[in-house]
């Protein structure tokens, strides 16, 4: 199926990504008014949503999330909330305030009744952790799979895709700011219970749901209830994430996804701090439990000119993935175009872009990619035995297949991936 839009949303002006929502929206059959609003609002900047809520004070309406603990139920660890000298050893301690903290990333934030998390998805609706994006989605379309980017995960197919608002972290160069650095009630939409989402994709013959475009652990809830309704359809499900996850949920994750891609933004700690507000530890966690899952995993690094580009960041990174993960995982250096509050540096050299390519077919990677520099022939997969070109593209568009069963078709050397 073709795709909705024939061009990558993060490379649009936020004005056309919005006027293009309504345009899906509309033939989708789904939540025309929501574009509408969405459109309307964007004016100059973030919507103020305190100005517009549309949740009541007590989010009476938002389901139970998973992943978090009380301070005030029976057994708690209190060393889940406190360091080992400010509590004392002995019984039960029950807390005036109804504190609870977040499991489900790596940020473990600590709530007092009424607060969010840092993803701004989770409340602490009086002693309860709920979800205010469970069912909410604010963004869906019908995606090629190459665009995001899984490369090696059934090429040339439709991925019904789809985001709700939040996410942890907080990368000055996010090209999806307007979803992800909002809250729930920025958006107005009807509920969208997981059947409704399977059965959509169904009806368009896309035989992937991809959660995607805003940081997706922070809707794991609705995640996990798509992927299972979806499964006996025949639909796989696939994630696209910074991979800032906590182990549980993420291992509940690979029991329930076919295929995760995972945002390596840089092999620096303090880059991490400073541009995304979040710690690198986490997710090179995340992508070891992947690999060692056996769920098919990609890795993207957006390659930001001054940031993240030096050769012995990038060779860091190679080496890391090498060693960790193995050879046979496809890492796309993707270029960086300017974007929320770095509109001060430049689009990535595609020289930079490369050289990090060659650096990582000398150290053994069998499947580099230059991302996000349409016509490149760093977009096309080659086999790693004969060099032939197995898979080529044009764009988000395979326009040439040389894989069969798995093999390729000139010198039968397996390629990794899933084809079938």
């Amino acid at each position: 199926m073709p795709p909705l839009f024939g061009h990558n949303p993060t490379l649009l002006s936020r004005r056309q990504f919005l006027q293009q929502t309504i345009q899906a929206s509309a033939r989708l059959g789904l939540y025309a008014s929501s574009a509408w609003l969405l459109l309307n609002a964007a004016g100059a900047g973030h919507a103020d949503s305190s100005s517009r809520p549309i949740l009541s004070e007590g989010q009476s309406t938002a389901p139970p999330a998973r992943y978090w603990i009380s301070a005030n139920a029976k057994n708690v660890d209190c060393l889940a909330c406190h360091l080992p000298g400010e509590v004392a050893q002995g019984p039960f301690f029950e807390h005036e305030h109804r504190y609870v903290r977040c499991l489900l990333c790596a940020q473990n934030c600590l709530l007092a009744p009424g607060d969010r998390g840092r993803c701004r998805a989770r409340i602490n609706d009086g002693g309860v952790l709920k979800s205010l994006v469970y069912g909410r989605p604010v963004s869906v379309h019908v995606d090629p799979i190459e665009k995001k980017p899984l490369y090696h995960f059934l090429p040339g197919t439709a991925a019904f895709s789809l985001a709700t608002a939040g996410c942890p972290l907080s990368c000055q160069f996010c090209q999806n700011w307007e979803i992800s650095q909002a809250k729930p009630e920025d958006f107005k939409g009807p509920f969208v219970p997981p059947e409704a989402i399977v059965s959509a994709s169904d009806e368009r013959q896309a035989p992937i749901i991809a959660f995607t475009y805003n940081e997706p652990t922070v809707f794991t809830e609705y995640m996990l209830d798509i992927a299972a309704m979806a499964k006996p359809k025949g639909i796989r499900s696939v994630l696209i994430s910074c991979g800032f996850m906590n182990r549980e949920p993420l291992n509940d994750m690979c029991q329930a996804l076919d295929a995760i891609k995972v945002d390596l933004k840089g092999f620096d700690r303090a880059f991490y701090r400073d541009v995304c507000k979040a710690e690198l530890d986490p997710v090179l966690k995340s992508i070891r439990t992947i690999a060692q899952r056996g769920v098919h995993l990609e890795i993207v690094n957006l390659v930001v000119p001054t940031l993240n580009d030096s050769d012995a960041m990038l060779k860091d990174l190679i080496r890391w993935v090498l060693n960790e993960v193995g050879p046979d995982v496809p890492i796309h250096f993707t270029r960086f175009h300017p974007d929320y509050k770095m509109l001060n540096l430049p689009p990535t050299p595609v020289g930079t872009l490369e050289k990090a390519y060659d650096l990582a077919r000398a150290a053994g990677i069998r499947y580099p990619y230059v991302g996000n520099v349409p016509g490149h022939p760093g977009n096309n997969t080659y086999c790693p035995d004969c060099g032939k070109t197995v898979i080529r593209r044009t764009g988000f568009f395979v326009t040439e297949m040389q894989i069969e069963k798995g093999s390729c078709r000139y010198c039968h050397a397996p390629i990794a991936g899933v084809w079938a």
